[in-house]
């Protein structure tokens, strides 16, 4: 496994920890892969009753790592795919504890979570129309749907930050604790999680999430869509005046 990506056990959860915290724990292609590697594993291990990410450093993710999808073709077979699929289609419980700085695909994979507690230090955003791009990990469907269209419009379509208050009201997340305090309430609630009787656990789960078709289906086009936009003007000079203000600080 890589070292960005570690892999605990204990008391019958599998913790998936972003660790790549000189970067703010942005993602990379690479990163997508052990990710995918990593849960797929915890959903193949029968002594695994929930999952719980995290994240190491200042902030649980700053989102995609934009160096890796400047030269890339986008498609609904990229390995990125790989991942989201998996969100969706996971079997066991999956819980996240988040902090810091809270960005892009590091918000939208919490909309595949069942339980998620935050730091109150948290600052979620979603800007992916700033980046000439459109939302992934089907949160065009999925956000809609949690918080309301108008909320998830102004969310998406805007893309400014939001703290952990605000997420707890909008019914993104279900706890706000101090950030001493996240990582010890995040896996006392998995490990309650995962003491379930199994089969109920599982059952009701299903019933919750419903048939993942239309999420699978929202991701290809979504991923058709987000393809075409790297390919854009708009997204390349919004990239490149982002890197530039990331190069000056």
């Amino acid at each position: 496994m890589s070292e960005q990506v570690l892999v605990s056990r204990a008391d019958g959860v599998c913790e998936v920890r972003l660790n790549r915290p000189e970067k703010r724990n942005a993602i990379t292609f690479a990163m997508y892969e052990a990710l995918r590697g990593a849960l797929l594993a915890a959903q193949a291990d029968g002594d695994i009753r929930a999952l719980l990410l995290s994240g190491e450093g200042a902030g649980f993710c700053a989102g995609n790592d934009l160096h890796d999808f400047l030269n890339t073709n986008f498609t609904s077979e990229h390995p990125v795919m790989g991942l989201l699929r998996t969100l969706a289609t996971l079997q066991k419980p999956l819980l996240a504890a988040v902090h810091g700085q809270t960005v892009g695909i590091g918000v939208t994979m919490l909309l595949h979570c069942d339980l998620i507690v935050a730091a109150r230090t948290t600052q979620f955003s979603m800007p992916f129309v700033s980046l000439g791009l459109v939302p992934e990990a089907a949160s065009s469907l999925l956000l809609p749907r949690l918080i309301g269209a108008q909320r998830a419009a102004e969310l998406l379509l805007l893309g400014r930050s939001f703290d952990a208050d605000t997420a707890h009201t909008l019914g993104l997340v279900n706890r706000v604790v101090e950030e001493s305090a996240l990582r010890a309430e995040a896996h006392a609630l998995a490990v309650s999680v995962a003491r379930q009787p199994p089969a109920a656990l599982a059952a009701t789960r299903r019933l919750l999430r419903g048939d993942p078709g239309a999420i699978l289906a929202r991701m290809d086009e979504e991923a058709r869509i987000f393809g075409a936009q790297l390919k854009s003007e708009e997204f390349r000079t919004a990239v490149s005046a982002f890197l530039g203000r990331a190069k000056a600080r």
